[in-house]
């Protein structure tokens, strides 16, 4: 059996909600009645009137007065009715006009995608650049946020590693042949082709997050899903500003390159490195500013590179360390500032590398009014934490994270209580 349904509502008829012409002129005609019977009688109050002379008679003065005014009743309503109609047909040539432009988008788009899934890096190359000036020039932000996807997806994508130098001798003792010499330098080449597709993509979501949002080619507040994604290249956020939106590095492992923060604005919006791994390389969050957003660290794993939030100001927001653990990386809060913001720290495990907060700033206070820096839960066992260059009070919760006896690699301020037992 077949059910017969009305047909749903198409976006280009969403987006016009046009009325029938009838509905509308009658509308149009009211309205001009009731302005214009508002003006009169308005005029009257002003002009003070307080009756019409009337008379018998009807002479040709007046009755000229009246064709004229007839006449000119008849020429205001079809000037209403051309307005009416001019109206709507520049929203139906608009209309138009967005069809053509999603649909040319839509064939590009589909164009560059199919680049991407070619066996040429250089063709995949070409297949990024042409992505990522179709975000650029997106008719709207949906169909700009589909090409940034699109391009996050790629590098979620599994890659082979690196197939390394050929050994010779080879593991049976035997030299490598030359043709095998020849293919193991075919695929080392490929590798590092494609590797250069995605550290191009890492390069231009940095380039573009950086122009500031409003701007053409801006993509601040777009959402970036790098879930899991091995960034081994260099992404530059200097100075760029998280307001709105969504960033994720969730579970992303920074291996190698530089991902430089510095001078950011985290002000809004979620920026989360949950689960992430640092072996490697450097992520810089230098003179950030941390006012009113959620960046999470929570169970992520520092076991090599480096990580800076030298300079950087804590204030209105929420920074999360929780269940970290410090095993091999080197983190510095030199001369930052905790003000009217939350670091948590509660539950992290300091097994081995360094923390310093050389210079930082601590304010106490209560969870809405001061800052919270909260250690309670952590554990040191093993590494090296300095907080002998801070001021202000001791971070909540440390001295009974810190226990007794103070643990050698654990160097607190003199001016502080003893640690409790």
């Amino acid at each position: 059996m077949t059910l017969n349904r009305r047909p749903r509502p198409t976006s280009d008829d969403r987006e016009l909600r046009l009325w029938k012409v009838g509905r509308v002129l009658a509308l149009a005609f009211g309205a001009a009645v009731l302005v214009a019977g508002g003006v009169f009688y308005g005029l009257v109050y002003l002009l003070d009137f307080q009756e019409i002379n009337t008379t018998k008679k009807l002479d040709a003065t007046t009755l000229f007065d009246l064709v004229k005014l007839s006449f000119g009743v008849v020429a205001g309503a079809g000037a209403l009715v051309a307005l009416v109609v001019a109206y709507r047909r520049q929203r139906v040539d608009e209309a138009g006009a967005h069809r053509e432009a999603t649909r040319l988008h839509t064939e590009r788009f589909s164009q560059a995608v199919d680049k991407l899934g070619s066996d040429s890096p250089a063709v995949r190359l070409g297949g990024v650049h042409a992505l990522a000036g179709l975000a650029d020039d997106a008719p709207d932000d949906t169909l700009r946020q589909t090409c940034i996807d699109v391009l996050c997806a790629y590098l979620r994508l599994p890659f082979s590693s690196d197939p390394g130098d050929l050994p010779d001798p080879l593991p049976d003792g035997t030299s490598p042949s030359e043709e095998r010499r020849d293919a193991h330098q075919d695929k080392t080449d490929r590798y590092h082709a494609f590797r250069e597709v995605r550290h191009t993509i890492l390069r231009l979501i940095g380039d573009h997050y950086r122009i500031p949002k409003g701007t053409h080619r801006s993509w601040q507040s777009c959402n970036l899903d790098l879930t899991r994604v091995t960034i081994d290249g260099n992404m530059d956020f200097t100075g760029a500003v998280f307001s709105s939106g969504t960033v994720t590095f969730y579970g992303a492992t920074f291996s190698d390159g530089s991902v430089n923060f510095g001078h950011a604005t985290f002000s809004g919006g979620s920026v989360d490195f949950g689960g992430a791994t640092f072996s490697g390389g450097s992520v810089n969050f230098g003179v950030a500013t941390f006012s009113g957003s959620s960046v999470g660290f929570g169970g992520v794993t520092f076991s090599g590179g480096s990580v800076n939030f030298d300079d950087a100001t804590f204030s209105y927001g929420l920074v999360t360390f929780g269940s970290a653990t410090f095993s091999g990386s080197s983190m510095t809060f030199r001369r930052a500032t905790f003000s009217e913001g939350i670091v948590l720290f509660s539950g992290a495990t300091f097994s081995s590398g360094s923390m310093t907060f050389d210079g930082a700033t601590f304010f106490s206070g209560a969870r809405f009014s001061g800052s919270s820096v909260l250690f309670y839960g952590a554990t040191f066992s093993g590494g090296s934490v300095s907080f002998e260059a801070t001021t202000g009070p001791v971070p909540l919760g440390l001295l009974e994270a810190v226990g007794t006896p103070v643990p050698t690699e654990v160097r607190l301020r003199p001016d502080w209580p003893s640690p409790v037992p």
